[in-house]
């Protein structure tokens, strides 16, 4: 990896992002990346054997219910309060509009 990032490299990545940045938002985003790019070095030096890889810093658990079967409706009551019914099934507007 270079040792900085320069004004060049951060045109041609805004360039392929199709950004449009100003004079003044390259050198910000070129000293940003500069800070950026430094830390992740940084980070890289450290010694990570014997650290297990993790998806989230903190230990989550699911909060979720187990999935129980349970019996359902009775398809005919159910279907015998709907407003109107078509081949056993609920007749409803269509989605472009008119009338059912």
């Amino acid at each position: 990896m270079p040792d900085r990032i320069t004004r060049d490299e951060v045109v041609h990545v805004a360039d392929l992002a199709r950004l449009a940045l100003s004079d003044e938002e390259i050198v910000t985003f070129t000293s940003q990346l500069v800070t950026v790019l430094a830390h992740a070095a940084e980070i890289g030096k450290l010694d990570t054997h014997g650290v297990r890889p993790t998806a989230h810093p903190l230990p989550i658990v699911n909060v979720l219910r187990r999935d129980v079967v349970v019996a359902g409706l009775d398809r005919d009551e159910v279907l015998a309060q709907a407003p109107a019914v078509a081949d056993e099934r609920f007749r409803v507007p269509p989605v472009l509009g008119g009338e059912p």
